[in-house]
């Protein structure tokens, strides 16, 4: 990942349990806005699929594929630059692939 601070497709995206940055899609809940979440395998919990990496046993926050918008890896560590996470992306949305979302 030679360039860590641009957003991504989030069909790149990894799901191997490694923490990241989405976009998550405005809404009628709110603004888009930037989460730390993770691909999760099923289990006693809920379902496979992207969850919010402050997630706990009984208080799962998932996001549906077409919720998230595009990603990107966690900045490394820099003592010089701001401690804050990037805006979301306000470029031009891809349509998906697969036709679903609402």
């Amino acid at each position: 990942m030679d360039e860590p601070d641009r957003w991504r497709h989030m069909t790149s995206a990894p799901r191997d349990g490694s923490r990241i940055l989405v976009t998550v899609r405005p809404s009628e809940q709110g603004p888009a806005e930037v989460d730390l979440a993770y691909w999760s395998r099923a289990d006693q919990f809920g379902a496979e699929g992207w969850r919010a990496s402050d997630s706990s046993p009984g208080r799962v926050v998932e996001y549906a594929e077409p919720e998230l918008k595009c990603w990107m890896p966690l900045p490394r560590a820099n003592p010089g630059r701001a401690s804050s996470m990037p805006a979301p992306w306000d470029g031009e949305d891809v349509p998906l692939l697969d036709g679903s979302g609402i």
